[in-house]
């Protein structure tokens, strides 16, 4: 099954080759000789009784339907790899019959993606960012002679000095038209503002794209800005972006460029050049592998140059836990800043980072990010360099984490687990006894036909199928109050059997005619105890494992007196 499908794909696909019992490279012969036998056991005028007769159109209409599409090249190439739900892809129709499984692959991702695009016309994409910033300088900055003076000196005076939300939603338009409209409010020691944009962006072509912004703004004024994008080859593109601020100053314009190239696999180069208020150039190169993220800028400007280094490593955890630092220095000081990030839920990521910096300081950043929202806490410790604030900055969030960890995610994400096995197990067993339900009503339609196999066989003392069970067999001592979990198949494998002989494939067993899966998600095997020419013998085969009999190795010798 091809990874790129869900998991819902894979437990809805039936597996045509285990219900025609044939190999998976099956000839059209031998599909044919499959289908032709199932059709004389399960064709509807055969069975005069109301309820086998609509048993028995329901097992022939399956049975056809695995036929036609495993007898037709084009839809048993897509069903090899992506099972019964590939079919099911809008679009197959118009796609070219004679494809290798790599352009096939190729086709189903692109149908895949204009479904989603189809599907995106009917929601928006909501993203958004709250960030509150906190002044804690009183906790290492404080002097004990005002603090005497104030009423309740003896705490800390901690306050919210800056506060920023923004939040964005798309529209689609049509399958190659997008608008998007963001806004945000900011304040800061008591005075803020806010703005709103308006975005409509066009894919023009496999290689690029534009979109024109309009925004106004209580600062900074109207603004009215245009962006391109464009492929240049498959290893460069190119970006470029210019924009005029009615700002109540004048007219402001600006202007930007960005050149990026793959430089390898992992590598990628960029240059930048920004004119404008905060004219610039910058150029950086940046390296991510599965296990690191490199990056090593350098920008020149007045007044804002620096040269900027940071280092990420990523390890190979369940929690996708990644450690970081960084080193950055230019005409405004030196900061240097380490953090760690870690998941901490399926769609939350929790990190935290220390930033020392002179003049700046001693910042602790904490950053939740869930979904496609964004929560940050900028938290400021010191204005100094003070050995106890980096301290308390590294050790705090550290054991807070631990503490919140073992007494807070852990039972959560336990009882999520918990609670998602649960609904899997009602889902299992709704569908084992659906499957219960259709093997049964094989099993009858199938009487008649193994009382003639059966007659036919005693005649010539041919193979025939004393017992058969089908499951979970608890043979291990220590597991003795496990309850087997086996079905009998007697009757579905004595109706396989044609001229003394009984073939099956390496396909899972639960998809023969008359079978199901009575423990999903369980090692299963098959057990036999036929007789051949009057002689008993017995076999245990693996679920997926080829079987074929009579054979001299299965024969029970006689107990000796």
């Amino acid at each position: 099954m091809a990874a790129s499908l869900d998991d819902d794909f894979e437990s809805d696909n039936q597996d045509y080759y285990s219900l025609l019992n044939v190999r998976k490279e099956a000839t059209l012969e031998e599909l044919k000789a499959s289908y032709r036998r199932l059709c004389m056991l399960y064709h509807p005028d055969k069975h005069r009784d109301p309820e086998l007769k609509s048993q028995a159109e329901q097992l022939f209409n399956q049975v056809h339907q695995a036929y036609e599409v495993l007898s037709d090249a084009h839809s048993r190439a897509i069903y090899d790899l992506f099972g019964k739900k590939g079919l099911e892809v809008e679009g197959w129709e118009v796609v070219e019959r004679k494809r290798t499984p790599a352009e096939i692959q190729e086709e189903y991702e692109r149908l895949q993606r204009e479904r989603e695009e189809r599907r995106l016309q009917q929601r928006t994409n909501p993203k958004g960012t709250i960030s509150v910033g906190v002044d804690a300088t009183d906790l290492f900055d404080r002097y004990d002679e005002d603090f005497e003076e104030m009423p309740g000196g003896g705490f800390p005076h901690i306050e919210i000095n800056k506060m920023h939300i923004s939040q964005s939603i798309e529209a689609p338009l049509t399958n190659t038209d997008t608008a998007v409209l963001s806004g945000s409010l900011s304040t800061h020691n008591g005075t803020g503002g806010g703005n709103i944009n308006m975005t409509v962006r066009r894919v023009m072509s496999a290689k690029g794209w534009g979109e024109l912004e309009l925004g106004a703004g209580d600062i900074l004024g109207p603004l009215i800005g245009l962006k391109v994008f464009r492929n240049i080859t498959q290893r460069c593109f190119l970006t470029a972006q210019c924009g005029l601020q009615f700002s109540p100053r004048g007219l402001r314009p600006t202007c930007s460029m960005m050149a990026a190239r793959h430089l390898d696999q992992n590598t990628m180069g960029y240059l930048q050049w920004r004119w404008g208020p905060s004219s610039a150039m910058t150029t950086s190169l940046v390296r991510d592998t599965k296990s690191s993220h490199f990056t090593l800028a350098l920008q020149l400007a007045v007044p804002h140059s620096y040269l900027m280094m940071s280092y990420q490593y990523k390890f190979q955890d369940e929690d996708q836990t990644k450690v970081k630092g960084s080193v950055k220095t230019g005409w405004f000081g030196t900061v240097v800043e380490y953090g760690a990030e870690r998941k901490i839920s399926r769609h939350s990521v929790l990190s935290a980072t220390v930033s020392i910096g002179v003049p700046q300081g001693v910042t602790l950043k904490i950053k939740l990010a869930r979904a496609s929202q964004t929560y940050l806490f900028p938290i400021h410790l010191t204005d100094q360099l003070l050995p106890s604030a980096v301290f308390y900055a590294t050790v705090g969030p550290l054991l807070f984490f631990m503490v919140v960890h073992r007494l807070v995610v852990i039972p959560y994400t336990q009882a999520q687990k918990e609670q998602d096995l649960e609904l899997q197990r009602k889902s299992s067993a709704v569908d084992i006894a659906k499957k219960k339900t259709e093997a049964e009503s094989a099993v009858l339609l199938m009487q008649e036909s193994v009382r003639r196999i059966i007659e036919a066989e005693e005649s010539k003392m041919g193979l025939i199928i004393l017992n058969a069970w089908y499951g979970k067999f608890v043979t291990d001592t220590s597991q003795k109050q496990e309850k087997a979990k086996v079905i009998d198949v007697t009757v579905p494998l004595q109706c396989l059997v044609k001229d003394s002989k009984l073939i099956l494939t390496e396909a899972s067993k639960a998809g023969l005619p008359g079978f199901f899966d009575p423990c999903v998600g369980e090692d299963k095997s098959l057990k036999l105890l036929y007789q051949f020419r009057g002689v008993m013998h017995q076999v245990i085969c693996a679920d997926t494992e080829a079987l074929r009999i009579p054979k001299q190795s299965h024969r029970l010798e006689p107990e000796s007196s």
